[in-house]
């Protein structure tokens, strides 16, 4: 009689598989987006195993500003690398605002930050950038884990916030207001933070991510991609316990063919539920073009004066970021730069006060 195969090899052979399905996705994704990286088999295959479609040098030193890196997490076998930018200013009486901004599946910091433009943005506005790296240990297309059990969702989660706490405990002068954005699966934990941990943020943001708390295997993930599965607002609802959650703005492509434009439906359907009884949000819809960017259909919800919810749809934008680099994958020149919209929505919220506006 053969022996029998433990538990423990069962559920990592399907995690395997299931990663192998997952890196198929993302590589028919970067290649739909027209990424050449120059053709060269030893350079490819270098890539596939660093787990990054556009691999990138780190960022180069701005004047005005300085990138720090480092490791924290919650022990030994729980760390990650990240990298900080600050710019000059700032006090410990006076604070910077910090935003955490996490990458997508198939990217690294150095790769976001070219992105993004993370460092140039953050100079010009006044806002410290953290941003966390994901280990191919931890997930092998580097994508953050978004869904999953409990106990893996929110293992990632404590994580994330043990660096914020970290990287402001070594760094006061970046103790002002917290934000949250990502891409893809970035926009999906940066969500997920906030449900979790909502009076730690001023707001959050997600840009081309899935509805958060709306998966708990890859199937189900993917289907919520598809738009096919919304999360339990009632559930949700439950485990705040009565605690606000902080605004959120969403920026997606209405041509995205891996995240599906219903999951920021979902989402922001999902933020709407979750208003107190009696809250009505005043909603108003207006359409945006400036040169020759793709356009944006804006849909602004506010509780009073305050601002509270924004969908971003971005014409014609694929599973990119928005305004982002040339050269890189999961990035569209062609759009309005995502960074700059997200932290225009950011601002408002601290203009209104930290206190997320219920």
């Amino acid at each position: 009689m053969g022996r029998r195969k433990s538990p423990l090899v069962s559920a990592l052979v399907k995690l395997t598989r299931a990663g192998l399905r997952q890196s198929t996705r993302i590589g028919k994704a970067a290649a739909e987006q027209g990424i050449r990286s120059g053709g060269e088999l030893a350079e490819r295959a270098g890539r596939v195993l660093r787990g990054v479609a556009t691999p990138t040098d780190a960022p180069k030193p701005i004047t005005g500003g300085r990138w720090y890196e480092g490791r924290w997490g919650l022990g030994p076998l729980a760390m990650r690398r990240y990298r900080l930018f600050i710019p000059t200013g700032g006090s410990t009486r006076k604070p910077l605002p910090l935003l955490l901004l996490l990458h997508g599946c198939a990217q690294d910091t150095a790769a976001f930050a070219a992105v993004t433009r993370a460092a140039v943005t953050a100079k010009s506005r006044g806002f410290a950038v953290l941003m966390p790296e994901q280990a191919q240990e931890a997930n092998p297309q580097r994508c953050w884990n978004w869904f999953g059990s409990e106990a893996r969702v929110g293992l990632e989660t404590q994580l994330l916030m043990a660096i914020v706490d970290h990287a402001v405990a070594a760094h006061p002068r970046i103790a002002g207001p917290l934000f949250a954005l990502g891409l893809s699966a970035g926009g999906a934990m940066a969500m997920t933070l906030a449900l979790r941990h909502p009076e730690r943020f001023t707001a959050v943001g997600s840009h081309s991510g899935a509805a958060p708390h709306s998966a708990a295997t890859p199937l189900q993930a993917g289907q919520s991609m598809r738009g096919r599965r919304s999360p339990d607002a009632d559930a949700i609802a439950q485990r705040l316990a009565g605690r606000r959650l902080p605004p959120l703005v969403l920026i997606h492509g209405d041509a995205d063919r891996v995240v599906s434009f219903d999951s920021a439906r979902a989402a922001a359907g999902l933020w709407l539920d979750l208003l107190p009884d009696g809250v009505s949000p005043r909603e108003q819809e207006d359409e945006v073009t400036r040169g020759t960017r793709r356009a944006v259909v804006r849909h602004d919800w506010k509780t009073g004066r305050q601002p509270y919810l924004r969908l971003l749809r971005v014409r014609g934008l694929g599973h990119a970021w928005s305004g982002g680099a040339s050269g890189q994958a999961f990035s569209d020149p062609t759009g309005p730069d995502a960074l700059r919209l997200a932290w225009t929505f950011f601002a408002a919220t601290m203009e209104q006060g930290a206190a997320p506006p219920l």
